[in-house]
């Protein structure tokens, strides 16, 4: 068990953008940033937060961003599943929305490696991101890691029984990608190369928070969102509850449900699972960090919750 840790404390600078649930953040070389909202928006924003115009609609609910390498922008779409858009006629393409012939319930955050291989997570296989907190309250634990190679009409499971699969990201020798399980508070490793390939194990375990998104940054690092401290709460009713528990705490209003703490806090590692930075902020004004982007020292957050994207400088 890691001991407990104090993060520093860092100054963050709010962006406001025309849509609830600015989810994650993708930065360009150029420095604009991209990011989507609760209504399908793809909003372009340029560095310093001056110009914000709209480039495409998704139709449902885009989460995780990443980067094809043909220049198009990869989106998670949680209704819709596996969006790729041109940014310069807008238009949408359809890769993937099934799984063995069933529709994804949960399309969530994504890594790309440099063939185009595809490596994402579907949160939950019972539960869709309107429903996030039943998933984490039943433990269900249906989250899996997902492939998607170049030409192939489906994805393959690599990895299933997740609890809550949330970020995504490839080291940065492609040997391995990383998925966070937000319920569990674990960062696992799915090797792709070697004698370990096909394998999973811990890669950074008993972290501080719940994590979401995660993503390599431009210095290598493995950078990870905490959308909320530990709950004790929902850690009891995932270790010691019993099922029935669970289930009348799912039925109750969503006032009396466990409910994330306002944080600002993101972490970043390197690819041996070593701790590098450990970033807090102020969250009376901006909160529940989800995605992240770092960009030659400058750290884009974007939240589930928040009509804004942030940035704080490392």
């Amino acid at each position: 068990m890691t001991s407990p840790r104090t993060p520093t404390r860092s100054e963050l600078t709010v962006i406001p953008v025309p849509g609830p649930g600015a989810e994650d953040v993708l930065v360009a070389e150029d420095g604009t940033v991209y990011t989507g909202t609760e209504d399908g928006s793809i909003f372009a924003i340029s560095p310093d937060g001056e110009s914000i115009r709209r480039v495409a609609n998704t139709l449902g609910r885009p989460l995780g961003l990443e980067w094809l390498p043909d220049g198009r922008l990869l989106v998670c779409d949680a209704h819709r599943g596996l969006r790729a858009i041109d940014l310069t006629t807008g238009d949408v393409e359809l890769l993937a929305n099934s799984v063995g012939g069933r529709a994804m319930r949960f399309c969530n955050n994504a890594a790309v490696l440099g063939d185009g291989t595809i490596y994402f997570s579907d949160s939950s296989t019972r539960w869709g991101v309107e429903d996030w907190k039943l998933d984490l309250i039943e433990d269900a634990r249906t989250g899996r890691l997902l492939r998607l190679r170049p030409g192939a009409a489906e994805p393959e499971v690599l990895l299933s029984g997740l609890c809550f699969a949330n970020g995504v990201a490839a080291l940065p020798d492609e040997s391995a990608v990383i998925v966070a399980e937000t319920g569990t508070r674990i960062l696992r490793r799915f090797w792709l190369t070697g004698e370990r390939a096909g394998t999973s194990q811990t890669f950074v375990a008993d972290l501080p928070a719940h994590p979401d998104n995660i993503a390599r940054g431009s210095d290598g690092l493995i950078w990870v969102t905490y959308a909320s401290p530990t709950d004790p709460a929902l850690t009891f009713l995932q270790t010691r509850a019993p099922a029935w528990m669970r289930r009348a705490v799912m039925r109750l209003p969503e006032r009396l449900k466990p409910t994330p703490k306002r944080t600002v806090r993101i972490a970043a590692y390197d690819p041996a699972g070593a701790l590098v930075h450990d970033l807090d902020a102020e969250a009376s004004h901006w909160h529940m960090a989800t995605g992240v982007s770092e960009h030659h020292g400058r750290v884009w957050l974007g939240s589930l919750v928040e009509p804004a994207i942030a940035w704080l400088e490392v």
